[in-house]
């Protein structure tokens, strides 16, 4: 039977996560900020839909992306050096907002109100971040997610036009680049992610490198002030 967990109680450790679902660990607890970012240093993240309990996941392997190793294609490094205009921090309600909105076909989302009002916290307090891509001054892609020390854990990002996602997260990975991030984490493996040269880690491996990068002090407060225009240049591997 999965744990149920009140408010405050410790999460159980990862290694007790189901098989199947992959990942399932508890139910239950809160979204306070204090209980969001234990469960990121951990390696667990929430996941859940409108109609069921909060539920914490931690699946193995996971899906990560090491910053200066993206691959960027051909096609994309053309498409890289069209005029985009990228910014962190500007509109994060409105990227969460546009990450929520269901796709073609999709009946809901996973981003509830309360989830939304919990990353809206996160980012008030600077824990929180997003990166918009603008072209022609209308906002057509975005990625959100979480950074503790040296590691960012993307939680969801969409897109307006095509690959404007992938221009979201390339330019992502650049700016982590270049403040020493250590890590991306993608959460689970999509074939998407896997074209831009993230690879599964054990789970056991990625709790490890997590508590290293966590440990580490790493920029914080509004990224918006930190940053500077973003071009993106080919130094990836």
């Amino acid at each position: 039977m999965i744990p149920w967990l009140a408010p405050g109680q410790p999460f159980p450790p990862v290694e007790e996560a189901f098989v199947e679902p992959n990942g399932l660990l508890a139910a239950g607890a809160d979204l306070h900020p204090s209980t969001l970012l234990e469960a990121y240093r951990q390696g667990i993240f929430p996941w859940y839909s409108p109609s069921e309990p909060i539920l914490w996941w931690s699946p193995d392997p996971r899906l990560v992306i090491e910053p200066r190793k993206v691959h960027v294609s051909r096609r994309m490094t053309r498409t890289l050096r069209q005029p985009w205009e990228i910014t962190l921090d500007r509109c994060f309600d409105r990227v969460v907002d546009e990450c929520a909105a269901p796709r073609p076909g999709q009946a809901g989302t996973w981003i509830t109100r309360e989830m939304k009002r919990a990353y809206r916290q996160m980012h008030r307090l600077g824990h929180a971040h997003s990166l918009e891509v603008w072209r022609d001054g209308e906002l057509v892609g975005g990625i959100y997610g979480i950074a503790i020390g040296r590691a960012f854990f993307g939680e969801s990002m969409f897109r307006r036009r095509r690959d404007c996602s992938k221009v979201a997260l390339i330019s992502l990975c650049q700016w982590l680049a270049l403040h020493e991030f250590g890590l991306l984490d993608c959460q689970v493996e999509s074939a998407h992610l896997l074209t831009l040269g993230a690879v599964n880690l054990p789970r056991r491996k990625f709790c490890e490198r997590i508590a290293a990068l966590t440990a580490l002090e790493g920029p914080a407060g509004d990224w918006q002030a930190l940053a500077r225009p973003i071009q993106w240049a080919p130094f990836f591997s």
